[in-house]
């Protein structure tokens, strides 16, 4: 874990402790909000580097970002990669080509998908779908921050490996060591992760 990159994230307020409303569902102590990235456009180049060690690692054709909050990352990371990006349309357009997926591809080839973070599996479910439908290969995917709330073994199960740069635990408990929040906020935020995994 980059505890540089932890700390530069709660500078900008990308975390923040609170009581929030989470897209689940679930009302939570801690809400991790990195769409922010897109104003810090150096924290972003060290965000795509951190990710693009995972990325190094697998095999794969095309970036696919998963719309909104993702897109930005995606990008920095074809950038730094020098692969070719696509991503899904959460709305199918209505004119045009009415595609669900925008850029190039052919069928066959895989798709790594990118996202910022994951707390259940259902976003990415429901990003895979359409790149699976064209044809395209998905095994792997590449997250900045795993919420550690059963995303991840709800994504093995169906057979994907999902790849995170910052474990939630590992980070609380750096914020709690750097004494950027106190026990009793730490305490709260973990036991909520516990009670609330899926």
């Amino acid at each position: 874990m980059n505890k540089k990159l932890v700390l530069k994230l709660y500078e900008i307020g990308a975390v923040k402790f609170g009581d929030f409303a989470l897209k689940s569902g679930m009302q939570s102590p801690i809400y991790i909000d990195l769409r922010l990235l897109v104003s810090h456009p150096e924290l972003l180049k060290i965000v795509a580097k951190e990710m693009k060690r995972i990325l190094d690692k697998l095999k794969y054709d095309r970036i696919a970002g998963i719309p909104y909050a993702a897109l930005p990352i995606a990008t920095a990371l074809s950038l730094a990669t020098d692969r070719p990006m696509i991503y899904t349309r959460k709305e199918q357009k209505d004119y045009g080509t009415k595609k669900m997926i925008e850029g190039g591809y052919k069928a066959g080839e895989t798709a790594v998908v990118v996202d910022d973070l994951v707390t259940t599996a259902k976003s990415k479910f429901e990003a895979i779908e359409p790149l699976l439908a064209e044809g395209l290969v998905v095994k792997d995917i590449v997250v900045l921050i795993d919420r550690e709330q059963g995303g991840r073994e709800q994504l093995r199960e169906k057979g994907y490996e999902l790849h995170a740069c910052i474990h939630i635990t590992k980070m609380l408990k750096f914020l709690l060591k750097q004494e950027q929040i106190g026990k009793e906020k730490y305490d709260e935020v973990i036991a909520f992760l516990e009670k609330n995994k899926v």
